[in-house]
């Protein structure tokens, strides 16, 4: 039999400790496999596998052949590379695992791309709240979110994710504004099941502090707890991949924008480097060139800047204008309907995704902040203004 053969049998054979599951892979017959191995193991005159029902293990001398036949497949693909001899168009299919709001928010898209640029390619993408068992459940490439990527694993660093603080301007109007961390015990929270579910990683000036933080709602999936936010069912730690166009747009508002949310590392993970698939290797260059960024893409506007400090422009430019037009009026404000401007001008304020909101109170020295910035009535204003009356 072909021994190259017979040496990827045996590799699929070793990584999934299965002959059904190496059988399935390679898309041959389980007698096919077995003829395979008993070639490799007759050529090598030594017993590669211990087997029996319900296992499959290495041998010494099994586990000392492992590696050299990955060597020799990696030295196989690279001698057709060099030869010309690769496939001009790439083909053949890819098992992708990610979870799911990161499948929704950016991945689909991603594949997407790779799908137009490759048309041969087939891609299956698994989008759960789970880590997943990269061999039991035959996947090429895992796409995972945290700072322990598994040591088991390779894993290939792709970017960052940011989090922020957020809630609705609904609920800001209804419950007030948090002024600092210690205050969230005040709120109604909502938590993920994985991430931050009863403690805050937040950093401010270089300096990490740990924060209590208990959800009246939790959930295991960061959509949820999103339309939960944007419902204003209270405030939620979630990905910037995922509300970013939420706080440009104004439906969600960043909360104690001084303090930052512990950043977690993106990674993709797989199996090996030796005997890397030409597919797995040409996703994984997809990848990288998709971030390609030293902020993640959907960090980013199209002027380059972070969408928070684009909430914060149009958050001072909002307060600038609600200034002057209270000066212009001030003749007939009276000290009620100062007051009702005041808690206008916070809700205003909310609806432009302001993340410098946490800062502000409904008290005089708030609003004396805010005063300096308005323009002075000219007396031609005035009379412009009589006139038209």
């Amino acid at each position: 039999m072909d021994r190259l053969t017979a040496m990827q049998v045996f590799v699929e054979i070793a990584e999934r400790s299965s002959l059904t599951d190496a059988a399935r892979v390679l898309d041959m017959s389980r007698a096919m496999v077995s003829r395979n191995l008993e070639s490799l193991e007759q050529w090598l005159g030594v017993r590669l596998l211990h087997r029996t029902t319900r296992r499959v293990s290495l041998t010494d001398a099994g586990n000392e052949a492992l590696q050299r036949c990955r060597d020799v497949l990696a030295l196989t693909e690279d001698v057709q590379a060099i030869a010309g001899v690769r496939q001009a168009a790439p083909r053949g299919k890819l098992r992708i695992a990610t979870s799911v709001s990161f499948a929704q928010a950016f991945l689909a898209d991603v594949v997407g791309i790779f799908l137009d640029r490759h048309s041969k390619v087939e891609i299956e993408l698994l989008a759960q709240e789970r880590s997943v068992n990269l061999v039991e459940e035959r996947i090429d490439l895992a796409v995972r979110i945290g700072n322990a990527p598994d040591s088991a694993l390779v894993a290939r660093r792709l970017g960052v994710c940011r989090s922020v603080l957020c809630t609705s301007p609904e609920y800001l109007r209804a419950h007030g504004v948090p002024t600092d961390p210690a205050s969230l015990e005040q709120h109604r929270c909502i938590s993920h099941a994985y991430v931050g579910r009863n403690e805050l990683r937040l950093s401010r000036q270089k300096q990490m502090i740990k924060v209590p933080f208990h959800g009246a709602l939790q959930t295991n999936e960061s959509t949820v707890a999103r339309q939960a936010a944007l419902r204003g069912a209270g405030i939620a730690l979630l990905p910037t991949y995922l509300v970013s166009a939420d706080l440009r747009e104004h439906r969600l508002v960043r909360v104690l924008p001084e303090y930052e949310p512990e950043a977690l590392d993106i990674h993709a993970m797989y199996l090996s480097r030796q005997h890397q698939p030409p597919l797995l290797r040409l996703m994984l260059d997809h990848l990288a060139e998709q971030f390609g960024q030293s902020d993640a893409p959907w960090d980013l506007t199209d002027e380059g800047d972070a969408p928070v400090a684009d909430g914060r422009r149009a958050a001072e430019t909002l307060i600038n204008a609600r200034s002057s037009a209270r000066s212009v009026a001030g003749a007939k404000a009276s000290g009620a309907s100062a007051g009702a401007d005041a808690l206008a001008g916070l809700g205003a304020i909310a609806d432009a995704g302001a993340i410098s909101i946490g800062s502000l109170s409904e008290n005089s020295t708030a609003k004396r902040r805010v005063e300096p910035s308005a323009k002075p009535v000219t007396r031609s204003t005035s009379r412009s203004a009589s006139r038209k009356k």
